[in-house]
This record gives C-alpha cells, sequence and structure tokens, in this order.
C-alpha cells in the first residue's frame, strides 16, 4: 500500500512537472533592435537603451505600455506631461513608451507626441511582435534610468495627479531602497464608478478576487491597477525573476515581494473607465486562471525562483 501511495505521488509530481513545462511561457530574450530607442532628438537613428543595472540617472521614470493605443496615448500623455511640469520641487524624469508590436500606429503617434514636446525626456520603444503586456513593462523597467519607476496604462483610467498619494506613502514605507506602492481601486467597489461600468470588467473582477483568494494571493485586495510605483532596488530584485507575460503579471511580481518581504502599501486612487479596453471576456478569464495555476505551480515546485541581480550585473 505504501509503495502504491508513493508511487502515485511521484507519478503526480512528473505529470505536474510536466504540465508545468508545457504551459509556461517560455523566455523571451529581446533583439538587438528592442534595446533602442527613439526620441524627438533622435527620431530615425535608433540609440541604444541603457540598463536596469546602471546607477539611475533621474528620479522618476514613467513606463507605459501600449497596445494599439494610438486614440487614447496623446491625452493620456498630455495629462502626464502637464502634471509631472507642475509639481514642485521640480523632479526630473523619462517617459518610456513601449509599443508592445502594435498593429496600428502607436509608435508612428507616440514619436509624433515625442517631436511636439522636444524639451520633455520622451522615449519610445518598439518590440517586434506582440508579447503581452507584462512583457512590455518588464522590458521598459528593465531599460528605466528612475530612481524610482511607475508603471502606468495608456487608456488614461487612473488618475496621474494621484502619483503624488503613491509618492508620499512610498517615503513613509521604503526600507533599505526597497518598497512597492499599489494604486487601488478596491475603494470602488459598490460605488456608482464601478456599478455602471462594463459587464465584462464587473465579472472578471468578481472572478478573479475569488481566485486570488483561492489561491491564496488575495493579501493585496486590488492587484490588477494599472498604477504602480517600485524602488529601482526593488525593481532589480522584482523584475528579471517576471515569467508571466500576460494580463495578471501583477499578481507574479506580488508574490514576489511577499518572498522578498518587500514593503508593500495599497493607496486609493481616482480611476475611470475608458473605452477601447483590451479585455476578451472568455479568453482572457480562461487565460488568467491558467496563469494562476502557472505561477503557484512554478514557484511550489521550485522551478521559479527569485533571480538575484549581483552589482554591476546586466539584465536585459
Amino acid at each position: 500500500m505504501l509503495v502504491a501511495v508513493l508511487a502515485a505521488g511521484i507519478a503526480l509530481y512528473i505529470t505536474a512537472h510536466i504540465a508545468l513545462i508545457i504551459l509556461s511561457p517560455k523566455p523571451m530574450t529581446p533583439t538587438a533592435e528592442e534595446k533602442t530607442f527613439l526620441s524627438a532628438s533622435s527620431p530615425t537613428k535608433p540609440q541604444p537603451l541603457p540598463s536596469l543595472s546602471d546607477p539611475a540617472s533621474v528620479q522618476l521614470s514613467v513606463v507605459v505600455p501600449a497596445y494599439n493605443e494610438s486614440t487614447r496615448l496623446p491625452p493620456m500623455l498630455r495629462t502626464t506631461l502637464a502634471h509631472l511640469a507642475s509639481v514642485r520641487p521640480a523632479r526630473t524624469y523619462e517617459v518610456l513608451i513601449v509599443d508592445d508590436g502594435s498593429s496600428d500606429s502607436t509608435s508612428a503617434v507616440a514619436l509624433t507626441l515625442a517631436s511636439a514636446h522636444p524639451k520633455e525626456d520622451i522615449r519610445v520603444v518598439r518590440l517586434r511582435r506582440n508579447r503581452g503586456k507584462g512583457a512590455a513593462v518588464k522590458h521598459g523597467f528593465l531599460h528605466a534610468r528612475g530612481e524610482r519607476i511607475l508603471m502606468v496604462d495608456a487608456d488614461g483610467a487612473s488618475r496621474f495627479e494621484d502619483l503624488e498619494k503613491l509618492w508620499e506613502e512610498m517615503d513613509k514605507i521604503e526600507k533599505d531602497g526597497q518598497g512597492v506602492v499599489v494604486g487601488s481601486r478596491a475603494h470602488l467597489v459598490g460605488t456608482e464608478a464601478v456599478v455602471k461600468r462594463s459587464l465584462v470588467r464587473n465579472i472578471l473582477m468578481h472572478g478573479f478576487h475569488f481566485l486570488l483568494r483561492t489561491f491564496g494571493v488575495g493579501h493585496i485586495r486590488d492587484t490588477q491597477c494599472g498604477f504602480k510605483l517600485f524602488t529601482r532596488t526593488t525593481s532589480q530584485s522584482l523584475f528579471p525573476s517576471l515569467h508571466i507575460t500576460n494580463w495578471i503579471f501583477d499578481v507574479e511580481l506580488l508574490l514576489l515581494a511577499r518572498m522578498l518581504r518587500v514593503p508593500v502599501a495599497e493607496v486609493p486612487v481616482a480611476w475611470e473607465e475608458v473605452a477601447g479596453s483590451k479585455i476578451r471576456l472568455l479568453w482572457d478569464s480562461l487565460g488568467m486562471l491558467t496563469d494562476l495555476i502557472v505561477i503557484r505551480g512554478n514557484y511550489a515546485l521550485g522551478r521559479w525562483r527569485p533571480v538575484s541581480v549581483g552589482a554591476g550585473k546586466k539584465v536585459d
């Protein structure tokens, strides 16, 4: 009997490993072209991107993943630049727009916006093919120059002025250069802002929160708000380890932060739904469930571990 149980356990373990190997995203190495950027000062000649391993050269990097966002990006960027220019005392900053292999004119629009604001440090990076939001965010962070790095969606759904709430909270929780502050919409549940938003988003929200609790990763009330601030040191610890390339990459980041005992705070932010969501109800719900299983399984079985980034070591 004991032998049979042991054999069944071994078979289950092997089966789980095989399933995880099949379902897990494959590592993607950036091409030489993807490690370059265009800007107002160099609109046609690509310039090499820096590495997250380099010393910071600005106080803030704003990383904007963009997939077919030629319409929603301009108003979002105008709001972003207006706020950054209004902050006193002034901060040095860059805006890094990562075009995730768009099939529309996102890159061209981004470069036009950069040219229209030549005094701003706006860099445009294009991935050769669509890799997923997580991959685009990771690519931006691995080549950001800021002491603090903000991820923000291109749709403008989050109020950019709330960056100051995240910044103040980071000042409170940062310890030994480590910290993550999560913009949260949890306070909006039950309010008109959520009750009146699309059925698709509400179904995804409630279903996803149930899954997070079921899989034991519900310690953050809103993991999916695309408005999060990281210190550079924390980014160096988390992003080289990130595997998930699709919608729930945030969950893996927060799990890694928990594993590494990084201070994490959640701050309420304003949010409103903006037309043009890329979420597909059926397929993305199934994809989120699969990715949750993949995340938990890989870390539980030790296939995935946090990557230790040594001083001076380059990360791509």
